[in-house]
Order: C-alpha cells, then structure tokens, then sequence
C-alpha cells in the first residue's frame, strides 16, 4: 500500500514524484520487471562502485532474477519486484552512490566522483574537461520528465520537499525524498494500526533520505543526505540538504570566476 492511506488518486509521473506516490512504481515496476529496472539502475551509477579516491567502498547491491538464483537457490518473485520498485527488498545503496545517481540524472553523463583539494574553478574545469564522461544513453526528453518532478517536489506546495525549498531566485534545487524501513510491519500492525517512528525504539525507525541537485536551471552540484533511523527524508534529510546547497551555492567560485571574467570583457570592449 502507499505510505498514504486514502491514496493519491489519479497520478501520472510528475505527481507521483511529486507527492512520492508508492502505489505508482509498484505499478511501474511491475510492468518493467527486475532485469529491466536492474540494467538502468546501473547505467545511474547504482550496484557498482564509483571510484572513488577512497579505499573500503562497498559497491552495494542492484538484484537480478539471476542472481537470486545463484545466490539463494530460489527463483525471483513478482512482489519482490514491487518493493524493488520503490527501492526496498535486496536493494542496497550507499550515499555516494544516491549522488552519482542524481549528478548522472542531472547532467546525463556518467559522472564519477573524485576528490579535490585547494582548488580555482579555472582548475575544476580543466579537470574535468580532461575527463569527459561519456552519454549514460538516456534520452534528454525521458531525464526532462524525472527532473521535472523532481523540481515539483521541491518548489510546489504540494511537493514533499517544499518546505525544505531554497527560496533566493536562482538558487533553487530539485529533490527527491525518501524514507528507508528498516524493520517489517507485521500483520497485526497491518490490522490495526502501522506505528509512528516516534513510538518505535530507536533502532526499529526508518532512515530519512534526501537527493537533491541545484540550481535548477543550470545544475552545478548534487547532493545526498541520510540520516539514519532519523525517520521522513522530507522532514530531517531535506533541510540539512538545502542548508549545504545554499551554502555551497553562495560560495560557489564559478560564480566570481564568471563574473570577474565578464567584468574583465566589458572593460577590454570598453578600451577598444
């Protein structure tokens, strides 16, 4: 069932994103099938390790139906595919990886990630001009609807994440929420009543997820947050999201780069 009980009703893909509609991608994943939803999981980063300059990473977990089979012996199940759907089941990502996710989304390259140390925003883009990354071969009109969404949920009232919106013009974000259960709801819940997360033990809580990229228009930086058993992304993951972004934004080097090197043209058109 969907988190909201008396359901979304009528919904197409910018308001399932919008409202995080559950009962959506269970109907899309069922109609795509693991392997479908396995093989484009991949393309965004997600099941592989990115890279990174770091050592110990873990490269999570993207289920096939033949890997259920090899690994556990028995064959994949149609529900299974629905909680796969919204990112449930076997699933199992890192932080990094949720931004790879939302840097290839935004851009439609296969971004990896590196670490940087002291850097100019000439220098950042030389770096990374040295390491163009290749189409993630999604179609711009396909990325169009999802980052659409993704802007709705963050600056419509109606979005999960409006509250934890950047309100300064230019600046805005485009995010996704998320909550992770960590535990099964039983039966008996089910027939009765689900617990809320502050009447569960610590533990037993969902972990509150965040994704974001910004500025909307021309998408710079991409971002996740989780904090774990610290229950609605939309609530505790989004504005912690926010509050870096804009931070990030404000001091954002590319931004003085760019306007000191406008400055510069207009004296020299000045000159002549």
């Amino acid at each position: 069932h969907c988190w909201k009980k008396q359901g979304h009703g009528l919904v197409n893909l910018n308001s399932a994103l919008q409202q995080s509609c559950d009962s959506y991608f269970y109907e899309i994943a069922q109609r795509l099938g693991i392997d479908h939803i396995a093989e484009m999981a991949r393309r965004f980063g997600l099941g592989d390790l990115t890279g990174i300059d770091l050592p110990n990473e873990r490269g999570g977990l993207i289920p096939t139906s033949s890997w259920k089979k090899k690994k556990l012996g028995t064959p994949w199940q149609r529900g299974e595919t629905l909680n796969a759907g919204i990112g449930q089941g076997f699933i199992l990502t890192t932080p990094l990886q949720l931004a790879v996710m939302t840097s290839r989304l935004a851009s439609g390259k296969a971004v990896k990630p590196h670490l940087l140390r002291g850097f100019s925003s000439a220098g950042v883009t030389e770096h990374f001009k040295s390491r163009s990354p290749e189409s993630i071969r999604v179609s711009p009109g396909i990325r169009r609807l999802v980052l659409k969404g993704m802007e709705a949920v963050s600056n419509t009232p109606r979005g999960t994440g409006f509250r934890a919106r950047i309100k300064t013009p230019g600046f805005e974000l485009a995010g996704k929420t998320g909550t992770a259960q960590v535990k099964r709801i039983s039966m008996l819940e089910r027939d009765t009543r689900v617990l809320k997360n502050k009447e569960r033990p610590w533990e037993d809580r969902d972990h509150a997820l965040f994704v974001a990229f910004a500025p909307v228009k021309k998408p710079q930086y991409a971002i996740s947050v989780v904090v774990e058993h610290g229950g609605r992304g939309s609530a505790v993951a989004a504005p912690i999201a926010r509050d870096i972004l804009y931070e990030t934004l404000k001091t954002d080097p590319s931004r003085y780069y760019k306007r000191d090197q406008k400055k510069s043209d207009n004296k020299k058109k000045y000159k002549i």
